[in-house]
């Protein structure tokens, strides 16, 4: 059963088209990631998802409601952590949960009961009459999870949850997500790729506005094309050039993707003793899904 579909959306802000006809559906129980450069349409779709803004054209459903004909029916459905907070620092973190409660309609019993539970389960409720104000960047993520959770929302958006956060609180936001993935569908964008692989059943990936692909994060992966990726960094200045040998770029280093690492390496050795230049490191991985990420984006250029 899909929760949320996206049929052809086309939004666009003055001359910027920031989506261009995008569709995908995701699945009841998923974690679905939603990827993207900055400024390729990440946000205007959780928006329109959301039903904060309208697309110019197409469809989205929530649960398979309109979200803009039947705007209510769809968001009654959901909670959502926005990236940037949308907790009101002068109220203290009991009076922000009550105030979301509130707006969901749900009785004062059931609210300050789920209330309770969600903010002993965060490790703030010793805090809960403490303004928002007073709050780390940790503790404020937590409650503005919280807020979206308070309403047992059959479906969640998560909009870069551990952006900006210590390794610690980072750490305990996925675990969370996890938890929360166990009963909710989950609808998350992030920037973290070791995030998305950790926590996602599929992954949506998204330029310019428009949908580059859908698939699996090892299925992603596979598509580097090579089981073996090579990083290797050289002393002074040097363009690794080898015929037949799929290299790219980044920063310093040089990264090869081979079916054939023994033979690659001694072809980057020969290099290096051709071109005297100093080898300062080399190193095999598997690929990971951040190659995967950029290699699909250098195709769509």
């Amino acid at each position: 059963m899909n929760v949320i579909e996206a049929e052809n959306l086309v939004k666009s802000f003055g001359k910027i088209k920031a989506l261009d006809g995008i569709s995908f559906k995701v699945k009841k129980g998923q974690v679905f990631g939603f990827l993207g450069p900055n400024g390729a349409g990440k946000t205007t779709t959780v928006r329109i998802l959301t039903g904060i803004i309208k697309p110019d054209s197409g469809k989205a459903r929530i649960n398979g409601f309109d979200v803009v004909n039947e705007t209510i029916k769809a968001k009654q459905s959901i909670g959502v952590l926005p990236e940037i907070s949308n907790a009101y620092l002068d109220l203290t973190a009991w009076q922000n949960l009550m105030l979301i409660a509130s707006l969901y309609g749900m009785q004062k019993d059931e609210a300050e009961k789920r209330a309770e539970e969600l903010l002993r389960e965060f490790g703030i409720y010793e805090r809960r009459n403490t303004r928002v104000r007073g709050f780390s960047k940790g503790m404020k993520q937590r409650l503005m999870l919280c807020m979206a959770l308070i309403s047992d929302p059959e479906i969640v958006f998560l909009d870069e949850p551990t952006s900006g956060l210590d390794v610690q609180s980072a750490r305990m936001i996925r675990g969370k997500v996890l938890s929360i993935a166990k009963e909710k569908t989950v609808f998350l964008t992030s920037h973290n790729m070791d995030e998305v692989n950790l926590l996602c059943d599929e992954v949506a990936i998204i330029s310019k506005g428009r949908l580059v692909t859908v698939d699996t994060p090892e299925r992603l992966k596979s598509r580097v094309g090579g089981s073996i990726a090579i990083e290797v960094s050289f002393g002074g200045k040097s363009e690794l050039r080898v015929d037949e040998m799929n290299v790219v770029k980044y920063g310093d280093k040089y990264v090869i993707y081979t079916t054939n690492p023994y033979q690659t390496i001694c072809r980057i050795v020969d290099f290096a003793k051709q071109n005297n230049v100093e080898i300062i490191s080399i190193n095999t991985r598997t690929p990971t899904l951040e190659d995967a990420f950029l290699k699909l984006l250098e195709v769509e250029k």
